[in-house]
């Protein structure tokens, strides 16, 4: 038994209705371990959950906001109501800022505190934040946020409203000024928060189990009398709906953040490369071009995730096109390579039946193309160079594909990497499929591994069309000129990788490290261009593709 002035020893999960000995609860960092359910946190907590032990400082709380600009009551005073909450809860107002490391990286660290008044903000919420960011920008050290809150704080009326504008234009400036943020949503994070900040930053990670949404349920139930699907508003809703990039357990966030940030760090010396080169620049003469279309379809053939787990030395999966969905036709997201950090972007296809008709055969919808899009600008923000890894029999053609703007999504994507800031190098891993190839194909160096292929059309399409009959399949294959050998002597691929014998999937591994080194080859030569050269040589590169007078010679002559 407790007695009455004894600390509680056990607490009994709201989850699952397990009894739980609370010292051991604080060691889970209050999940529970039967179901995972994720305690609220206060802001103090979450800083020693998240921040390298003893680095916190803490940024002046004082603001000019007042009070109680309004004068206002309820069935209490706000002036009540605030003095109660910062009994309670011993901070002066809704969030706790200051600077921290994390992972030994510096960062601005700012954390709402739901047990004051609902982690509403009103004035002194939106000044902190604001103060925060500004102080992210002039140090440019990282901003990271963690939110809760019920949304704007009813007791400052208009005033309140307004702080949303506030610390979105702060995210604003952060983000001209290529200054990463990163905002975790926690439970719950709603309103006025989840309409500002809370959803621009740089990075959007939601906590398992968070809901976070604009109106809350009951909100909606009482204005709309609305029925809500299972998990709504849920942070794996959100995930699916492609509003944030990751979904992460509490005992993940700190791990995580302290990945971005090393991944975001200034760059260092890229690891030296010895050797003779991975790339080919003279055509070799492989497999007829029919075999070669049978060997770049090959199910065993290595995919984007296998590349990015073989020939990267560090990737973490950005998800979603912020609006709509997350479509696993394309993976996304930062990686390192030969000590570079780099933006990844590939088509996905899989090995068996049930992956190929989850990633949709590797034919993206157009929030796949949005993702990338997404993707592209982060990189460019960023100062990283962008690898694209092409593998797709082309986008898809459905009809919700095309009620959501397919086309408009593809040509948004070519007509943004022929200007990106950064290097773009890519690679055909396969099949290289129309349109849907070329919008992650518009590079500086298109390499094509020696089994892959690049076309128009596939040669079943073209033989239907032209010869009216798909069994001319071969000789369209041929009449294309598909294959990479063809395409380096048309000046379309600037070089090919080899595979080993028999094709890429005969050794996985070989075939990764022979994409390793091209890639780190034509990254070295990249880096070495100013902005304005880039972009002006990548403009000069796909102008004059069409023509004879970019063909190699032995082209031209024939």
């Amino acid at each position: 038994m407790t007695t009455e002035t004894e600390e509680p020893r056990w607490s009994r999960c709201p989850g699952c209705g397990s009894l739980l000995y609370l010292k051991r609860l604080a060691r889970n960092l209050h999940v529970c371990p039967e179901c995972s359910h994720h305690w609220r946190l206060s802001a103090r907590q979450r800083i020693a959950s998240l921040a390298d032990a003893g680095s916190f400082t803490e940024l002046d709380h004082e603001t000019t906001a007042r009070d109680d600009p309004l004068g206002f009551t309820d069935r209490r005073p706000y002036p009540d109501r605030l003095a109660e909450a910062r009994r309670a809860t011993g901070e002066h107002d809704a969030l706790v800022s200051g600077t921290a490391r994390i992972g030994g990286h510096p960062v601005v660290l700012a954390v709402m505190e739901f047990a004051f008044m609902g982690g509403s903000m009103g004035g002194a919420v939106g000044e902190l934040v604001a103060r925060a960011a500004e102080h992210a920008e002039r140090t440019r050290h990282p901003l990271v946020v963690v939110c809760a809150s019920g949304g704007a704080r009813m007791q400052e009326g208009a005033l309140s409203l307004l702080q949303m504008a506030k610390t979105s234009q702060a995210f604003a400036c952060l983000a001209e000024a290529g200054v990463l943020s990163v905002c975790v949503l926690t439970d719950p994070t709603f309103g006025g928060v989840s309409a500002s900040f809370a959803m621009l930053g740089s990075i959007v990670i939601a906590e398992s189990g968070a809901l976070v949404g604009f109106a809350g349920p009951r909100v909606i139930r009482q204005t709309i009398r609305e029925e809500l699907p299972e998990g709504f508003q849920s942070s794996g809703f959100l995930l699916e709906h492609g509003l944030v990039d990751r979904v992460e357990p509490r005992a993940n966030l700190r791990p995580l953040l302290a990945g971005l940030l090393s991944l975001h760090a200034p760059a260092g010396r890229a690891d030296p490369l010895t050797g003779p080169s991975a790339v080919r620049h003279r055509s070799d003469r492989g497999a007829d071009a029919w075999t070669v279309v049978r060997l770049a379809r090959d199910a065993g053939r290595p995919t984007t995730l296998d590349y990015l787990r073989d020939a990267f030395d560090e990737f973490v999966e950005l998800h979603g096109d912020r609006w709509f969905a997350d479509d696993p036709a394309v993976v996304a997201g930062l990686a390192r390579i030969g000590g570079r950090s780099v933006v990844v972007i590939g088509h996905q296809k899989g090995h068996d039946t049930r992956e190929l008709v989850h990633r949709n055969f590797g034919m993206p919808h157009p929030e796949g193309y949005r993702k990338a899009l997404r993707l592209l600008e982060h990189a460019e923000r960023f100062g990283l160079p962008v690898v694209t890894l092409v593998d797709t029999p082309g986008a898809y053609p459905g009809v919700e594909a095309e009620e959501r703007g397919q086309s408009t999504a593809i040509a948004q994507m070519i007509s943004r990497s022929s200007r990106l800031g950064v290097p773009v190098v890519a690679v055909v891993t396969g099949e290289g499929g129309s349109g849907g190839a070329l919008a992650l194909a518009t590079c500086d160096r298109l390499l094509m591994l020696e089994n892959s292929f690049y076309s128009v059309i596939s040669p079943e399409g073209c033989a239907a069309i032209l010869w009216r009959t798909s069994d001319a399949a071969l000789a369209a294959a041929t009449a294309l000129k598909i294959t990479a050998a063809d395409l380096l002597e048309l000046g379309v691929a600037d070089g090919v990788v080899p595979e080993p014998p028999g094709g890429a999937h005969t050794d996985p591994g070989a075939a990764a490290a022979g994409l390793r080194r091209a890639v780190l080859e034509q990254l070295d030569e990249l880096a070495a261009l100013d902005q304005a050269t880039l972009i002006a040589t990548r403009h000069r590169r796909i102008r004059r593709i069409g023509g004879t007078a970019h063909l190699p010679e032995e082209a031209r002559t024939r």
